[in-house]
């Protein structure tokens, strides 16, 4: 019995989720051409490799399997980033905790608004700092819904190793976001708290 996927059924099945590959391609990379470039070259990798898909009904983790490999792969070729997992710096730092210091209850609501403006956009730029190896699990699970286990099947790496590099993740972007309000809260807050009483 034969596997893979005719073309026709590959088409459709890449044009319904060509915005989740594009969408978890720019976040590997963090520049639209190279994220272009990467799901074009997965998709052509894929349809050369359609044979190994045993179950089309997988398709969609077949091709982020896919499109992972080939970041990694790129990644390799060009030697200009590590894949090694970092080494661990200090225990866990979690922001929820840092989030019930009493000084927060102070704030009004244009404060309260600024720090969820800063939290917004400082995640971004955390998550586009993180290592290679932690971006990856990070973008499958909580941008494209991936369960650990399909994240683990699709790196070749045990499940308890996802769960490993998710919480490093987590750790190491909390305090990223939580570093950079800090340096940011003096002069938001302070112009928020101009603006609502009308100083100039």
């Amino acid at each position: 019995m034969s596997h893979g996927i005719h073309r026709a059924r590959f088409e459709v099945e890449v044009t319904a989720i060509l915005d989740n590959l594009y969408g978890a391609a720019l976040r590997l990379t963090r520049n639209s051409a190279d994220a272009e470039d990467l799901v074009a070259e997965s998709v052509a990798k894929a349809w050369a490799s359609r044979d190994s898909l045993e179950d089309p009904a997988r398709f969609q983790g077949w091709i982020f399997r896919i499109l992972t490999n080939t970041f990694f792969s790129d990644c390799r070729k060009r030697g200009t980033v590590s894949l090694d997992e970092p080494a661990g710096e200090g225990g866990e730092f979690s922001l929820f905790e840092r989030l019930h210091q009493p000084f927060l209850l102070w704030w009004s609501t244009p404060e309260q608004e600024f720090l969820r403006k800063v939290l917004r956009e400082d995640l971004q730029r955390a998550l586009d700092a993180l290592p290679e190896v932690f971006r990856v699990v990070v973008v499958l699970s909580e941008l494209e819904g991936f369960s650990y286990q399909e994240i683990a099947d699709m790196l070749a790496i045990p499940i308890g190793t996802v769960r490993s590099r998710f919480s490093r993740a987590r750790s190491l972007l909390q305090q990223a976001v939580w570093q950079h309000s800090l340096h940011s809260s003096a002069g938001g807050i302070g112009a928020a708290k101009a603006g609502a009483e009308g100083e100039p």
